[in-house]
């Protein structure tokens, strides 16, 4: 293909919303999209619109070379005999996980200044545990960010509790990428000076460029595959649970399942922490609104 060619070709897929590499794989006809949009819903809760086909086309293009699949059609025979397997990769490739460290920092500014102290001292009074779940953690800048504002308090406080953070994803990528806890120190803007050189070993050398989280961090986070809206292994009860940037995917119905089971997860007075785009308004009666996006289980 000449340069001139090439170039017109990325311009037509950018056009039509597509990656330019849609416009050399596999065409998603009718009837494997058909059965993708079920599939995906009936899984994941995302619903995926007509105007998605050339996004889902692009992006799935990858998963095809991945496994040597020559078109649709066999990619949905795999998802049809291996639905367990395959799922996490799917969601993962239609899905855009964009997180980074301190997003919404009000959330956290909450954390540190009232709820953590509160918490603290009530659960080492009552022998209590303090559970926090990160529904959705991504790659793991929101767990360990947690994590940093929890052994900080855990510091401060001077005593011994039991704490833990929980951080759940669906995506087998974004998992591996929080276990390793490596980002390369672009992905830091959002970490204080004093945090960074407190909470992150710098890598020389061949890693010079990349930082890792500090040991206790990682003692702090236990990282575990979930889907949100299969079974739940985990009992709770949680202090506070983080879906942030999650429940944009989701239609109404599937929210509101979502939010009566966190409803569940959570005691009276716990609280629930959603994106800056996102909100319970008319989907939920369990919770009232007491911040930005800061949400607090009814009594």
């Amino acid at each position: 293909m000449s340069a001139r060619l090439a170039q017109h070709d990325e311009r037509v897929a950018a056009a039509a919303g597509a990656p330019a590499s849609a416009m050399n794989g596999p065409s998603l006809g009718d009837e494997d999209f058909a059965f993708l949009r079920r599939f995906v819903y009936e899984q994941c809760g995302i619903a995926l619109s007509e105007q998605k086909r050339q996004l889902v086309q692009g992006r799935l293009q990858r998963r095809l070379r991945a496994l040597r699949l020559r078109d649709f059609s066999e990619y949905c025979e795999v998802l049809k005999r291996e639905p367990d397997t395959e799922l996490g990769e799917l969601a993962s490739a239609i899905s855009t996980n964009v997180t980074a460290f301190f997003r919404e920092m009000h959330h956290y500014d909450l954390l540190v200044e009232k709820l953590l102290p509160e918490w603290l001292e009530h659960k080492r009074r009552q022998g209590d545990r303090l559970r926090i779940w990160s529904a959705g953690c991504s790659t793991g800048e929101e767990p360990y960010a947690l994590a940093m504002v929890l052994a900080e308090a855990l510091e401060r406080s001077g005593g011994s509790v039991d704490a833990k953070i929980l951080a759940t994803d669906l995506s087998p990528q974004a998992l591996e990428a929080a276990r390793k806890g490596v980002y390369a120190l672009d992905r830091l803007g959002g970490v204080s000076d004093e945090r960074r050189k407190r909470w992150f070993l710098r890598g020389q050398g061949e890693y010079d460029g990349l930082a890792s989280v500090h040991p206790r961090l990682r003692e702090l986070v236990t990282i575990l595959p979930l889907n949100l809206l299969h079974d739940w292994p985990m009992q709770g009860p949680f202090d506070a649970i983080f879906c942030r940037n999650v429940v944009i995917y989701f239609d109404k119905p599937t929210k509101e399942k979502l939010f009566a089971r966190y409803a569940q997860m959570l005691p009276a007075g716990g609280y629930l922490f959603l994106g800056h785009s996102e909100s319970m308004h008319g989907l939920s009666n369990d919770f009232e609104l007491i911040g930005r996006t800061v949400y607090r289980k009814r009594p």
